[in-house]
């Protein structure tokens, strides 16, 4: 029994992580050329919220329960879309920090090795 259900919610995570275009947005901010977009990425959590908004004041009215349903998914990927500009922010920081020490780590290699070509005897002399 618990084996179906973690195979049918393995299923479910696939379908949304490749479909849901909150996963996907997340996806393509995670790598290191979209880290520079997280903070603008912020604003698409606004029309999110909104949806929610109108579907709670439908549901207000009069409207069908399960579009309760979409009042969650709509509050969790503003909220999945708010969290995303901090976090790609200290991302940022870490890829930018590794890269500096790489850079450092490779010009002090060259340093050295220039320095030593100057102290070994050239070929012929």
């Amino acid at each position: 029994m618990i084996r179906l259900l973690l195979a049918g919610s393995i299923a479910v995570h696939d379908l949304l992580r490749h479909y849901l275009p909150t996963n996907v947005i997340r996806d393509l901010v995670r790598t290191r050329q979209g880290l520079k977009w997280g903070m603008p990425t912020m604003l698409l959590a606004v029309p999110y919220f909104a949806i929610a908004y109108w579907l709670t004041t439908l549901l207000a009215d009069g409207a069908p329960g399960w579009l309760n349903l979409l009042v969650l998914v709509c509050i969790w990927s503003g909220i999945k879309m708010l969290w995303l500009g901090p976090i790609s922010l200290v991302l940022l920081a870490r890829a930018r920090a590794h890269e500096f020490a790489v850079r450092r780590i490779r010009m002090k290699a060259e340093r050295t090795e220039r320095g030593s070509e100057t102290l070994l005897p050239r070929a012929g002399e």
